[in-house]
């Protein structure tokens, strides 16, 4: 496993959408039974950053019958909520994780909400009116070490020696040690939240009585990655290394089936949840995320710089399909010699992508970028004649809607929800079939040729995304599952 598929994943960035809008494809009912409780060993202090035994003290937190200038207050005859949004992994700049909790608890404090982020390194970056307490692990992944051994006084407790040992043995620890040291801060701060919300941590000690109601989002199954991941695998080695890295999801799976209330991002998720994870679609409501269309609009001043194709992709992540737009680009630029593609990620210095690059010539022609500000991503994709999602799958596309919203063209493929994000052929985007190299080529090469076509699917496209995928919405979702999440538990 490199560096830069841990940096990526294993979840990526969050994904869904549907024709219908916000939440309308949510299925029957949200309505769950309550979580039983189980033993999660013994109780352990909370630790501070620096791994001292800490008392669990709860940090200053915006009082939440007031809303910050500016912001909406929780509508009348609503109480606002104490929310404690989990995140188990918050880089900003790779992967979804970090996106969705720092745009949902952005929103959910506009609407009056007080909102604590509890969450482990990569922290994510959060706005005004939003708490982050750090729940540090022992950041065993970080550059420019990543698998390192660490030295023995940084060990605290027992939950450390798991996570080493789980990394020794080829593993992913950080969704059970996460929701270990979850699940004993949060039983340790009783009666501080009305409802604690998880994002895919899907760990064992989050089945323990945490004291306020348990929601969970599930972007989309992990077990999607691992069949993808294995099908792309050279060999039996590389095989076996990927279930052991994947060895995680049999947890996933267990604590799935256990849960009240699950809330997804796409019709397409919510039956891959059913069918992977064994939830019932009852259990189930859906959500659709979104762009931050404020950040994400249009903007005349910005050129369009000829033959631009832009995607968000990480290099060797099978799911991504990005060999497939690289091989798509080789033909293009037989017909448009200036087509160049920009990739949002990590550029992996040897693997499937870098090969193709070497053998079609291409290494002028592909660029990878990272960690660049929001503002420099946004002119980035505004100056793109096309934007490209190539993926073989996706449980939403936060890249697509995001590309839409600035009214760039997009090409995108039909793996997962992405065409409940896209929409239809010819009239939002140009869709393609996953995996389809040369569609892609084709689809491109028409977008690259038709100035008139591109500003058509670049106008609807960004409506499409204002009427059914914004981070309002989204929180306002979130929080009727919330209500129902707490009358469950007071009946």
């Amino acid at each position: 496993m490199t560096a830069e598929a841990i940096e990526a994943g294993p979840h990526r960035r969050p994904d869904s959408g549907s024709d219908s809008g916000a939440g309308s494809d949510s299925g029957p009912g949200q309505h769950v039974g309550q979580l039983a409780a189980e033993p999660a060993g013994p109780a352990l202090p909370a630790t501070s950053s620096s791994g001292a035994a800490a008392p669990p003290a709860a940090p200053t937190v915006p009082d939440p019958g007031s809303a910050a200038p500016g912001t909406a207050a929780a509508g009348p005859g609503d109480k606002p909520l104490r929310i404690a949004l989990l995140s188990y992994k918050g880089n900003p700049y790779c992967g979804g994780q970090g996106v969705y909790v720092r745009h949902l608890s952005r929103e959910l404090a506009r609407l009056g909400h007080s909102v604590e982020v509890i969450g482990a390194q990569p922290y994510p970056v959060l706005d005004d009116g939003v708490v982050l307490t750090e729940l540090p692990s022992l950041d065993l992944y970080r550059s420019p070490d990543p698998f390192r051994t660490p030295a023995r006084d940084e060990y605290r407790d027992w939950i450390d020696g798991l996570e080493v040992a789980t990394m020794w043995t080829g593993g992913f620890p950080e969704p059970l040690t996460f929701s270990l040291r979850a699940g004993r801060h949060l039983a340790a701060r009783r009666g501080q939240f009305d409802v604690v919300h998880d994002n895919q941590t899907l760990g064992y000690g989050l089945l323990r009585d945490l004291g306020a109601p348990l929601v969970t989002t599930v972007h989309h199954p992990i077990t999607v990655d691992r069949r993808l991941d294995l099908d792309a695998a050279a060999d039996w080695r590389r095989r076996a290394s990927v279930r052991r890295w994947y060895g995680f999801t049999r947890m996933q799976k267990r604590v799935a089936r256990r849960l009240p209330s699950v809330v997804t991002v796409s019709g397409t998720s919510r039956d891959e949840i059913v069918e992977h994870l064994g939830v019932a679609q009852e259990r189930i409501g859906v959500v659709h995320i979104g762009a931050d269309t404020d950040l994400f609009a249009p903007d005349p001043t910005v050129p369009e710089v000829p033959g631009r194709i832009v995607a968000t992709s990480s290099a060797d992540v099978p799911l991504k399909g990005l060999v497939h737009l690289v091989e798509a680009l080789a033909k293009v630029r037989t017909e448009h010699p200036a087509a160049h593609l920009v990739v949002v990620g990590k550029r992996a210095e040897d693997g499937p992508v870098a090969r193709l690059i070497e053998r079609y010539g291409l290494g002028d022609a592909v660029e990878f970028v990272k960690g660049i500000s929001d503002p420099e991503l946004v002119d980035l994709v505004r100056g793109a004649q096309v934007a490209c999602v190539p993926s073989l799958y996706e449980g939403f596309s936060l890249p697509a809607a995001e590309a839409m919203a600035t009214g760039t063209p997009l090409v995108a493929t039909t793996g997962g929800a992405i065409p409940e994000v896209a929409g239809p052929d010819g009239r939002t985007c140009l869709a393609v079939p996953p995996g389809d190299a040369g569609a892609l080529s084709a689809a491109l090469c028409r977008l690259l040729s038709d100035q008139a076509l591109r500003a058509r699917l670049g106008e609807a496209g960004r409506q499409r995304v204002l009427e059914r995928f914004t981070w309002a919405k989204a929180a306002q979702g979130t929080v009727e599952l919330y209500r129902a999440a707490i009358a469950r538990t007071i009946r």
